[in-house]
């Protein structure tokens, strides 16, 4: 693992850069997922949405995660981008590719990966709608900060 397994990114990126980053002879499988922003969430129509985290905790449990990873399958290296700030339909909000020895370690490390950041990490979105309302998504603290003011 290197220091820089997870990342913030406060704007888009191309993800052939952290997979070309990952080369490797020993490597017999590659995997990754792309989360990308949609136009839909429970019903309603997305315009956009806004992510923002806490960047020192937010890289603190991503690289946590990454190194949980190392432990439970027997990859060789793993990335995990996530995007910050205001992005619009279509744009790649978080990114993970894994490198094994064998297909079913990469893929499965891929998946723990996303379920525990989406699941752990301090990042939170914000959805803007079609009809001009926004709100935050899955989102305890922000709800609980609302009611009390």
């Amino acid at each position: 693992m290197t220091q820089e397994s997870f990342l913030l990114a406060g704007k888009a990126f191309d993800p052939r850069d952290p997979a070309s980053s990952m080369k490797n002879p020993a490597a017999g499988g590659f995997s990754s997922f792309e989360g990308w922003v949609r136009n839909h969430n429970e019903g309603r129509d997305v315009i956009s949405l806004e992510y923002e985290a806490y960047p020192d905790l937010a890289n603190r449990e991503g690289n946590r995660i990454i190194d949980e990873a190392f432990k439970k399958f027997d990859i060789i290296d793993t990335r995990c981008v996530h995007r910050t700030g205001h992005l619009q339909v279509g744009e790649i909000a978080v990114w993970v590719g894994v490198t094994a020895k064998h297909r079913q370690d990469a893929f499965r490390s891929c998946r723990y990966i996303i379920d525990e950041v989406k699941a752990r990490v301090p990042i939170w979105k914000k959805e803007h709608y079609a009809d001009g309302h926004s709100g935050w998504v899955r989102c305890e603290h922000c709800e609980a900060h609302v009611h009390r003011h």
